[in-house]
């Protein structure tokens, strides 16, 4: 079978989340000021690495899971 779906998603939203992350980390607590001093960036980094480990474990989960049995029994014929 081709590849799932979820496994790029997955590596997409948790590359971005760590880029979130990072940066919420290192920026200036100045810049936060307007946000009532929320961290939005280190927020909404964790949802997005959270959402992507998800995504990625699933995806991994399935290449590794049972394969279904053939009705016929046996090697399928092409």
């Amino acid at each position: 079978m081709g590849l799932d779906i979820r496994l790029p998603i997955g590596m997409i939203f948790a590359i971005f989340g760590i880029m979130l992350i990072v940066f919420g980390v290192f920026s200036n607590p100045a810049l936060y000021a307007q946000s009532l001093g929320i961290n939005i960036n280190l927020v909404w980094g964790s949802v997005l690495l959270v959402f992507g480990a998800v995504m990625l474990f699933l995806g991994a989960r399935s290449m590794f899971g049972p394969r279904p049995a053939n009705p016929q029994g046996g090697e399928p014929r092409h």
